[in-house]
């Protein structure tokens, strides 16, 4: 038997099809080969229209199910890994009522710090473990303020993997975890949160119906079988955001266990048992994938909106014509560490939690034009966001995540050698590498939620390691100075 995995990112939408006897992944596409476009009608907005996802996903499908070892009438489940935080709203006829707000637009701050402080800030903490911040229902607080002639043709509201779901099989569902990531759930009732609905007046019907995230949530239509190329009535049994999905698709779902990622945002992503929480929310927890009543599974996110798209800014604007990502590793390692000085925040993408919602913009400090060359640009910007991460690390450890082995994809910045050792010498932590990703991770977890699988050991026992990063002590000293360089640009920036 086959499944299926999505994962819809706010870059492109990647599927992935597993063979569940073997635990290979024998298919992967991605749709477009261009970043999907975000669109900002404001500084600060981002938006997005469903629909160019639904196409995306059609394109990446057909595309994998042309590959020869695929049969398509094998196609057993399909799971569902996607961008966090989004809010789309649809009428009636399911018909998306206006763009998606997505994970990077931060017009709703100001909208959520309020609710944090009438709503209370130990109250908020203590049942959310996090303030209602610039997350989904501050986003569709922010629409009922602003837009209330959309807000009154609202039928349900979702997040994007749930919209995915929904032209799938034609049913809209949602989950604990989802609701958890939009700050909709709360973990003392075990239920969808009175205190943020009622704060913001948001009418309880706009919730779906909830179902676990390892289950039946649908089966697919004859028409969305038609345009996929599958047949009917092939079950949707798992869905989760991309960063909960990516931990699993790493095998981390025990306390203690971190995943990270460095695509166009950055992530470290531990589980714990105990309900914790920042009391600055700088880093947000969820439920993870396999949280149950009773046995606490959570999810300690942080999330640094300012990572890859930094590395890819630089390829577009600094690097020589025709370079590719390779090229540029190689010329950064002409650079010595420490960049000779040149120090680079990375955050130029949005407000950032973990700056507690300010955005203070990308700042190159410390230039010389007789000294600093672009292969410094190069390196110093990946100094930058392995800083960025050591700070957020700092963050997390206070809430009992204690990083000393990462797990992360062979994927993005962690093919550079710069990013991986640096990381490793300045945090102390082994880092592990697997060639997985989150649509592989979905296809698994689909598995699981079909039956196929009995158990996460049985779903993850074809996965191994394809590299190891050692922490370089001989790296440390000119790192921790580089660091705490870094770390007084950043603190006049936020004192500024």
């Amino acid at each position: 038997m086959l499944t299926i995995g999505y994962d819809l990112g706010s870059s492109s939408v990647k599927a992935s099809i597993i063979d569940t006897e073997t635990g290979k992944c024998i298919a992967s596409a991605f749709y477009p080969e261009q970043e999907m476009p975000i669109s900002a009608p404001q500084p600060g907005w981002a938006e997005q229209d469903p629909d160019m996802w639904w196409k995306n996903a059609l394109a990446a499908t057909k595309e994998v199910l042309r590959n020869p070892a695929v049969d398509p009438e094998a196609v057993a489940a399909i799971g569902i890994s996607y961008q966090m935080h989004g809010l789309v709203i649809v009428d009636k006829d399911h018909k998306p009522l206006r763009p998606s707000i997505i994970w990077c637009d931060s017009r709703a701050v100001d909208i959520g710090d309020r609710a944090f402080e009438s709503i209370g800030s130990e109250i908020c903490l203590s049942s959310l473990l996090n303030s209602p911040g610039n997350f989904t229902a501050s986003k569709l607080a922010w629409v009922k303020e602003n837009e209330p002639e959309i807000y009154s043709k609202i039928y349900k509201i979702m997040l994007p993997g749930d919209y995915l779901a929904m032209r799938l099989t034609g049913e809209i569902f949602t989950t604990p975890s989802g609701l958890s990531e939009g700050i909709l759930w709360d973990f003392k009732k075990n239920e969808v949160s009175g205190l943020v609905m009622d704060h913001y007046g948001i009418d309880p019907s706009f919730i779906p119906d909830i179902m676990p995230v390892f289950s039946t949530q649908g089966r697919v239509t004859a028409e969305a079988a038609y345009e996929f190329g599958i047949n009917k009535g092939v079950p949707v049994t798992y869905r989760a955001g991309d960063q909960p999905n990516n931990a699993f698709s790493l095998n981390v779902l025990n306390p203690g266990e971190i995943a990270a990622t460095a695509g166009t945002s950055g992530v470290v992503y531990g589980v714990s048992d105990e309900i914790k929480y920042d009391p600055q929310s700088r880093v947000n927890t969820f439920a993870h994938v396999n949280h149950e009543k009773g046995k606490n599974r959570l999810g300690v996110l942080l999330c640094i909106n300012g990572t890859g798209i930094l590395n890819s800014w630089v390829k577009r604007n600094i690097a020589p014509a025709g370079l590719s990502y390779n090229d540029m590793n190689r010329m950064a390692e002409s650079v010595p560490p420490g960049s000779d000085g040149l120090a680079i925040l990375p955050f130029g993408n949005g407000s950032e939690r973990m700056l507690c919602n300010k955005y203070t913009g990308c700042h190159i400090s410390n230039m010389s034009f007789n000294i600093h060359t672009d292969a410094h640009v190069m390196r110093a910007a990946q100094e930058g966001i392995v800083f960025a991460f050591h700070y957020g690390m700092d963050i997390m450890r206070q809430t009992g995540i204690k990083p000393e082995i990462i797990r992360a994809g062979n994927a993005n910045m962690f093919l550079s050698p710069i990013f991986g050792k640096s990381m490793a010498a300045l945090t102390g932590a082994t880092i592990e590498l697997y060639n997985t990703d989150g649509s592989q991770g979905a296809a698994r977890a689909a598995a699981i939620g079909a039956g196929i699988y009995f158990s996460f050991e049985e779903a993850f026992g074809s996965l191994t390691v394809v590299d190891r990063i050692v922490p370089d002590t001989k790296l440390l000293p000119v790192l921790e100075r580089s660091y705490d360089n870094w770390l007084s640009l950043l603190r006049r920036q936020l004192d500024g």
